[in-house]
């Protein structure tokens, strides 16, 4: 019993670590909607505001506007965890469903995971240090900033979290689609 319970405090069961990992995010974005409606079928449209109760987005930033540093970091700490997640289960679906159709219109599921291969390949080390990075705050290395590509604004994050034995870095970048920021570039680093 007391090998039991340290494995699931201590986090050495990597499904525990992710389940773990993924709570933290949910807590999190759930967090960002305290006093305000929480829709899950944000689809609706008759709805008494103007604005989406859209943790990562609402159509009302459509002035082109970067996010404030609350959204940002929501959305690198959700991309973090789902691609923490991916990598304990070997399971790249979840993040890959959630990408932008930019993204999925450049690589499928299959792809994506055999690019990370070399990070599933050592998830016992890995995963332990997502899931610390998740735990933390990141700290953007360049102010989050819009740029336009074909029309359509994109979101620049670029940072890192301060783990040990060694920093997460990622650049990400998210494209806008029905008011929701949508992942469409995933770089991350253990470096």
């Amino acid at each position: 019993m007391k090998r039991i319970v340290n494995n699931l405090i201590f986090g050495r069961d990597p499904r525990v670590s992710g389940a773990m990992a993924l709570s933290i995010v949910l807590l999190i974005a759930l967090g960002c909607t305290c006093n305000k409606g929480f829709d899950l079928n944000n689809t609706s449209s008759n709805s008494n505001s103007s604005s989406s109760n859209s943790v990562f987005g609402s159509d009302d930033n459509s002035s082109g506007d970067v996010p404030g540093d609350t959204l940002s970091k929501a959305l690198a700490k959700s991309t973090t965890a789902e691609f923490a997640g991916a990598i304990n289960t070997e399971d790249f679906s979840e993040i890959y469903n959630d990408a932008s159709d930019d993204f999925k219109k450049t690589y499928t599921e299959q792809q994506m995971k055999d690019y990370f291969k070399d990070f599933i390949d050592k998830k016992k080390q890995i995963v332990p240090i997502l899931t610390k990075a998740i735990a933390t705050e990141p700290e953007f290395t360049s102010k989050p900033s819009l740029r336009t590509e074909a029309g359509n604004d994109i979101l620049v994050l670029n940072g890192k979290y301060d783990t040990k034995p060694v920093p997460v870095t990622f650049d990400y970048e998210y494209i806008k689609h029905g008011g929701e920021w949508k992942m469409l570039v995933l770089k991350i680093y253990l470096r």
